[in-house]
């Protein structure tokens, strides 16, 4: 499951927010593109919630047509635990992610807010 996470999750955040500030003008400063590239919590929390809500939702579908493996299949594997069980647990992470999302959003004062709002918006694409 840890492997899956480091590869399912990688640089998504990263990727997706830089890009989505291009176009933006002089609001984007080197100060919040550091903040982008500091692997920030929210970024982890908002990768976490958008693959494990489509990994939860497609896996069946993804099984039937060959794809790579989901966290469901992951967490079923590697904890000899069933697909109920297995979608419990996730959605106990999801869970977490969004409290995670809503703290740090509360708290994140050190860029504008036309970027942060740019920055959650980005995962739900």
């Amino acid at each position: 499951m840890d492997e899956y996470r480091a590869v399912a999750l990688g640089t998504s955040f990263m990727m997706l927010s830089t890009t989505s500030f291009i176009g933006m003008g002089d609001i984007v400063t080197k100060k919040s593109l550091d903040w982008v590239l500091s692997n920030p919590k929210i970024g982890n929390s908002l990768s976490i919630l958008g693959r494990l809500m489509d990994d939860m939702k497609s896996h069946k579908f993804k099984q039937k047509r060959g794809h790579i493996a989901s966290a469901v299949e992951c967490y079923m594997k590697e904890y000899s635990a069933t697909e109920e069980e297995t979608i419990i647990e996730l959605r106990k992470q999801v869970n977490k992610a969004w409290k995670d999302i809503n703290e740090e959003w509360i708290n994140l004062t050190t860029i504008p807010m036309p970027l942060r709002l740019r920055t959650e918006s980005c995962t739900y694409q």
